[in-house]
C-alpha cells in the first residue's frame, strides 16, 4: 500500500546577508513537522532553498566588487551549512539561479502572456529595493512631504527607504481573479492560518481593490529574462513563488514529482510575506489552471525585547553561536517551546538559560539520570520484568502516556508545537512525581522487590515513550536516551507505532553503568552575560546623561517588563478574604495562577473568557497562602476599577509591545 504524501515548504531565503535566529525559527518549525509526518508513515517532500535574483543582490554584489552569481554562491553555501548545523532534514534545496527553475519560469511567463493575463504597460510609483516590493503612497511609513507632495518615505515592511520608479513593465491582471480568490477563501476556510491573517488579507488588500501587479523590470539585469522580450527580467515575486512547483519538475518532461506531491499540504512563511503567498500565488495558479496549495501558515516574529532584530540596534542573535555553546537540541527546544507558533515571540537570554536549566536539565535530564542510577543500584543495571499495576500509581502513569501521544498528534496536526511540547513535559513531570510517590529508595530499604521492580520498569518505559515523542523536536537527545537505556539498536522501539502499547522494552535490557547528563545545568549569570555580549557584538550600552530625565526610565528598563496576552479560564475567591480572587490564566504554552485584589469589582461570571494583559516575568509571590505567578494590569478612577483587556483576537501568549 502506497504511503500518503505530504509536501511541506519553507520560504526560499534571500541570500543578501547572514541568516539570524528568526530564519532558523521558520526552518526548525518546518523540520519538526516534516519529521513528525515521517514518523507517522507519510511520504514526505520537504523543500527549502534560496531566492537569488533582484536589484538588491545586484547592488550588493557591485559593492562587494564581485558578480551577482559569485556573491550569492558564497552566502548560499553558508545557509546550507547552517541548515546542516541545525539538522534540517530537507529533501530538496532549490536555487532560483538553477537552470531547472529558470526554464520553467520563462515557460510560465510566456503562457500567461499568450493568455492575456500579462500585458505591457508603464509603471510609476514607490519601490523598496530591500523588500523587492511596490507600495502606494498611502502605504508608506513616515512619508516625507515637500509643498504638500510626498517625495519619499519608508517601506511599511522593513522600514527601508523607498525610491520613485518609472519604467515599462509587464503587468499581471490580478484584478481579474479577485472574486474567484474570495470564493476560494470561502470554500477553504483553513487555507490561511492563523485566521487573523485571512482577515488582514481581505480587509487590507482585496476589498479596497486588488491592483494589477508589475511582474517585470528593466532597470537591472540580474534576474530571469523574459524569453520573448529579454530587455525585461521577471519581477522577483513571480520568479520566487514558482519555486514550489519548479523544484518538482513542473513544465519539464520529468514532472513525476509534481504529479506525485502537488498540491502542497502547507507553505510555512513569516507573516510579512503572507500577502504574496495567499493573494499573488493562488492567482498565478488559477491563471495556470493548477491546483492550489492546501494551507499557508504565516507565523509571527521572534522579537528582541519587543523589537525586530536589527544589526543597527545590536540585538541580532545568530543560531550558530547558541548551537556551538549550548548544543543543537537546546536551541531547537527553545524555539519550538517558547513561542506559540503563529504569534510573535520574545527571545531573551534569561528565558533561554531558564529553559535549559529547568525544562531540559532539571525535568528531563534528572529523570533519566535518576532512573539509570537506581537501575544500576537496585538491579545491577538490568531492566526487571514488567509487572502490571504493581503499585497504586502505575495505571495513572500509563494512562497519561497514552493520552500524551494523542495530545501530541492532535497539536502537531494544527502546528501547535509549543502546546505539543507542553503536553510532553507534563508527562515528564508526572514521571518525576511518580518517583516521589513510590519512593523506590524506601522500597529497596524494606526489600520490597516486586513493587521496586514495577517502579523501575515503568520509569524506563516512560523514558522510552519520551524519547519517541520528542523526536520531531530534538534530534540528538532521543538517541542519547536510547543508548543510555540500552535499546538504541532496536529500531522498532523508537518508532511512533511502538507507542500503541506500553511495556515494549524487553526485560534484561542493560543500561549504561553511569549515565551522562543529556543537558547539563549551566551558570545563569555567566551565560546570560555571554549571550548578551554576543547579541551586542561586545559593545556596552551607552549611559544616558541627558538633562531633564529625573523620574523617567530608560527604554532598557521598560524592556525588562514582559507583558503577554492571557485568557481567564477559572476564577475562585481566596478563602478568608473578601478582596482577593484566585485566577487561572492560559498563556498559550502554559497555565498560570495569579492572585489579584479585584474581588470587589469582578466575579467569576464577568471575568471568565476575558483576555487580559499579564506581567509574566514577575518573581512568584504568596498572598494569603496562595501562589501568585504574575500580575494582571488594571486601572482605578473615582473608586471604579477595571482590568485591562485586549482588543481583537490575539492568541494567548502573544507578547504585548
Amino acid at each position: 500500500m502506497a504511503k500518503p504524501t505530504f509536501y511541506l515548504t519553507t520560504p526560499i531565503y534571500y541570500p543578501s546577508g547572514k541568516l539570524h535566529i528568526g530564519h532558523a525559527y521558520t526552518t526548525v518549525a518546518s523540520d519538526a513537522l516534516a519529521r513528525y509526518k515521517r514518523l507517522k508513515g507519510y511520504d514526505v517532500m520537504f523543500l527549502t532553498g534560496t531566492d537569488e535574483h533582484g536589484q538588491k543582490i545586484e547592488r550588493k554584489a557591485a559593492e562587494a566588487g564581485t558578480s551577482p552569481q559569485a556573491f550569492v554562491d558564497g552566502i548560499v553555501e553558508s545557509i546550507r551549512s547552517l541548515w546542516d548545523k541545525l539538522d534540517i532534514s530537507y529533501d530538496d534545496f532549490i536555487r532560483t539561479t538553477e537552470e531547472r527553475h529558470i526554464r520553467s519560469v520563462q515557460q510560465v511567463v510566456e503562457q500567461l502572456k499568450e493568455q492575456g493575463d500579462i500585458y505591457l504597460s508603464e509603471y510609476e510609483g514607490w519601490y523598496s529595493v530591500s523588500d523587492e516590493t511596490y507600495y502606494t503612497e498611502l502605504q508608506l511609513d513616515d512619508p516625507v512631504k515637500e509643498n504638500g507632495k510626498v517625495v519619499g518615505g519608508k517601506s511599511p515592511d522593513s522600514g527601508h527607504p523607498v525610491e520613485w520608479v518609472r519604467e515599462t513593465s509587464y503587468f499581471f491582471r490580478m484584478s481579474k481573479y479577485a472574486d474567484r480568490l474570495l470564493a476560494f477563501y470561502e470554500d477553504n476556510p483553513d487555507f490561511i492560518q492563523p485566521e487573523t491573517r485571512k482577515n488582514e488579507m481581505i480587509n487590507n488588500f482585496i476589498k479596497p481593490g486588488l491592483e494589477d501587479l508589475a511582474v517585470s523590470r528593466t532597470a537591472f539585469s540580474w534576474g530571469v529574462p523574459v524569453k520573448s522580450d529579454p530587455d525585461h527580467v521577471v519581477y522577483v515575486w513571480i520568479d520566487a513563488l514558482l519555486n514550489y512547483i519548479t523544484a518538482l519538475g513542473y513544465g519539464t518532461a520529468n514532472d513525476e514529482k509534481y504529479q506525485h506531491y502537488w498540491p502542497a499540504d502547507v507553505h510555512v512563511v513569516g507573516k510579512e510575506i503572507v500577502r504574496f503567498h495567499t493573494i499573488y500565488w493562488p492567482i498565478m495558479l488559477m491563471a495556470l489552471d493548477l491546483p492550489l496549495p492546501k494551507k499557508v501558515f504565516g507565523h509571527g516574529f521572534v522579537l528582541m525585547k519587543d523589537e525586530k532584530m536589527s544589526k543597527s540596534k545590536g540585538n541580532v542573535v545568530y543560531p550558530e553561536t547558541l548551537v556551538e555553546r549550548y548544543g543543537l537540541d537546546a536551541v531547537r527546544y527553545y524555539l519550538l517551546r517558547e513561542v506559540p507558533f503563529g504569534a510573535d515571540g520574545l527571545f531573551t537570554p534569561e528565558a533561554f538559560v531558564d529553559r535549559i536549566n529547568f525544562d531540559l536539565a532539571n525535568d528531563l535530564g534528572n529523570l533519566l539520570n535518576r532512573t539509570i542510577a537506581m537501575l544500576n543500584k537496585y538491579f545491577d543495571g538490568e531492566l526487571p520484568e514488567y509487572i502490571r499495576d504493581g503499585t497504586p500509581y502505575d495505571s495513572e502513569l500509563v494512562e497519561l502516556a497514552y493520552a500524551t501521544v494523542t495530545k501530541v498528534e492532535n497539536h502537531m496536526e494544527e502546528m501547535e508545537y509549543s502546546v505539543a511540547l507542553t503536553a510532553i513535559w507534563q508527562f515528564i513531570n508526572r514521571a518525576n512525581k511518580y518517583i516521589d510517590e513510590t519512593q523506590p529508595w524506601m522500597l529497596a530499604k524494606d526489600d520490597d522487590r516486586e513493587p521496586l521492580q514495577t517502579v523501575m520498569y515503568h520509569l524506563a518505559e516512560s523514558l522510552r515513550y519520551i524519547a519517541v515523542l520528542i523526536q520531531p523536536f530534538l534530534t540528538r537527545a532521543p538517541l542519547s536516551i536510547a543508548k543510555q537505556l540500552g535499546f538504541e539498536n532496536q529500531e522498532y522501539l523508537l518508532t511512533w507505532g511502538s507507542l500503541q502499547k506500553f511495556a515494549q522494552l524487553p526485560a534484561g535490557t542493560k543500561v549504561v553503568e553511569k549515565g551522562t547528563p543529556v543537558f547539563p545545568r549551566i551558570d545563569v549569570e555567566e551565560e546570560v552575560a555571554y549571550i548578551t555580549k554576543q547579541m551586542t557584538g561586545g559593545a556596552s550600552s551607552p549611559g544616558d546623561d541627558a538633562e531633564g530625565t529625573e523620574g523617567l526610565i530608560a527604554i532598557e528598563d521598560f524592556k525588562n517588563v514582559e507583558l503577554r496576552v492571557a485568557e481567564v479560564i477559572e476564577v475562585e475567591p481566596v478563602k478568608k478574604t473578601d478582596r482577593l480572587l484566585k485566577i487561572q490564566l492560559d498563556l498559550g504554552t502554559e497555565k498560570r495562577q495569579v492572585v489579584s485584589g479585584i474581588a470587589e469589582h469582578y466575579d467569576e461570571a464577568t471575568l471568565l473568557g476575558k483576555k487580559l494583559i499579564c506581567v509574566s516575568n514577575l518573581k512568584p509571590a504568596k498572598l494569603k497562602g496562595e501562589a501568585s505567578q504574575g500580575m494582571i494590569l488594571a486601572g482605578k478612577a473615582d473608586g471604579d476599577l477595571r482590568v485591562v483587556t485586549v482588543d481583537g483576537d490575539l492568541p494567548n501568549g502573544t507578547v504585548i509591545s
